[in-house]
């Protein structure tokens, strides 16, 4: 039995090897969109153009606006407008993701010490880039009006509107008081203490491109077979159904770890992400479990498809809601409720958290296992669906229906 499933498993590794198409296909797309997705896919807010409307044009008002000339990374452009109308004429036409209006005494009240209210238009059509803004220009404001305001101390609120056009309202008003001291917050980051955006984006990357390169190759094995009329003479090989599976499932595994571990050098070596030796150890475990998974629904997925080109498409049926499902992009808490099941089921979830956690934190065991082991049952009940709709195809060749 060993030796006909070692046979098979040669005979897989030379097929998808042999092929310099198929060898280019694993290698150099998932490098290629590590290399891109790494500083596309970022929370990062660069490049905004930012609008704003200058009632006062006093003192404060011009070197509130020197500070935000003096973060060109973050503000590549600033358009003034004479009126509000224009402002927010291009703000709907999404000219600029946000519009900063200082009013006619903002300098006067500053000064004074009174409160110095600045609002803040923002596209809520952008909704996440503009949560993102809203914080460092109310980071800004709150800097400014500290130094600025009498005594040169001050807290800062701010309040949110939002109408039904997806434009948002933010006040940021400053407060002086000058008996009492306000309460300072201060942060301190763990993990992640510069809040690198590759050193949160990456760690995820390996998991889904490694998902990615394992759900291909099995999505088109058994569909390959099909389509090249060996199939048949597979069946009537002294292998049988469960065999076949193993021998299909083994390569896609080890090219997937392998394929795996290169992203992880890449990280490490190129992006210079930190990863200790027990979080190494976290995803040289958790990795091929993870990959188990993902071939059992390969294999379901191939078994279903009669060409190639069917494989492919439902291996990225598959692929989008599992990755838009996995926390890779927003947390899975966020998800509706009907939904979160789905992602409780999802492999690529498991792993995602445990990438991050295995590069960032360095986890121990007792922290990690609860992500682990919820793959094996999943990994199970994938392989099993896969081995009976296998075999319901093989019995379909069989008896030529």
């Amino acid at each position: 039995m060993w030796q006909r499933i070692g046979r098979l498993i040669v005979k897989e590794f030379l097929v998808v090897l042999r092929d310099p198409r198929t060898r280019i296909i694993l290698i150099v797309p998932p490098m290629v969109q590590l290399l891109v997705f790494t500083f596309a896919a970022t929370h990062e807010v660069r490049n905004v153009v930012l609008g704003v409307y200058n009632e006062d044009h006093g003192l404060a008002s011009r070197e509130l606006l020197d500070r935000l000339h003096a973060i060109p990374e973050t503000f590549s452009r600033i358009e003034y407008f004479e009126d509000l109308r224009s402002a927010e004429e291009a703000l709907a036409a999404q000219r600029v993701l946000a519009v900063l209006h200082i009013g006619q005494t903002f300098s006067k009240e500053l000064f004074s010490g009174s409160g110095a209210p600045v609002q803040l238009l923002l596209d809520g059509r952008r909704s996440n880039s503009a949560m993102i803004l809203q914080g460092y220009l109310a980071r800004i404001v709150e800097d400014f009006a500290s130094q600025a305001a009498p005594g040169g101390r001050h807290s800062a609120g701010a309040t949110r509107e939002a109408d039904n056009q997806g434009i948002g309202t933010v006040s940021v008003p400053a407060r002086v008081n000058q008996a009492v001291a306000p309460l300072r917050p201060i942060s301190r980051m763990w993990f992640n203490p510069n809040l690198n955006p590759i050193w949160s984006t990456l760690p995820g990357l390996v998991a889904v491109l490694s998902n990615l390169v394992a759900l291909l190759i099995t999505a088109l094995s058994v569909a390959r077979e099909k389509e090249l009329g060996t199939f048949e003479q597979l069946l009537v090989s002294p292998l049988r159904a469960g065999e076949i599976l193993i021998g299909k499932a083994v390569p896609a595994v080890v090219l997937g770890t392998l394929e795996g571990s290169l992203m992880i050098t890449m990280a490490v070596l190129v992006f210079r992400l930190p990863l200790s030796w027990h979080g190494l150890q976290v995803l040289l475990v958790a990795m091929p479990l993870f990959l188990i998974a993902v071939v059992g629904i390969g294999l379901f997925v191939s078994s279903l498809a009669k060409t190639q080109q069917q494989g492919l498409l439902g291996a990225f049926t598959y692929q989008v809601p599992a990755t838009l499902l996995s926390g890779f992009a927003t947390p899975v808490e966020n998800i509706a409720d009907g939904l979160r099941w789905i992602a409780y089921v999802n492999p690529l979830q498991y792993m995602v958290s445990l990438s991050r956690m295995a590069f960032l934190e360095d986890p121990g065991w007792d922290a990690v296992l609860g992500l682990v082991w919820p793959m094996a049952p999943i990994g199970l009940v994938s392989l099993t669906a896969a081995a009976m709709l296998f075999r319901k195809a093989t019995l379909l060749a069989v008896t030529g229906r």
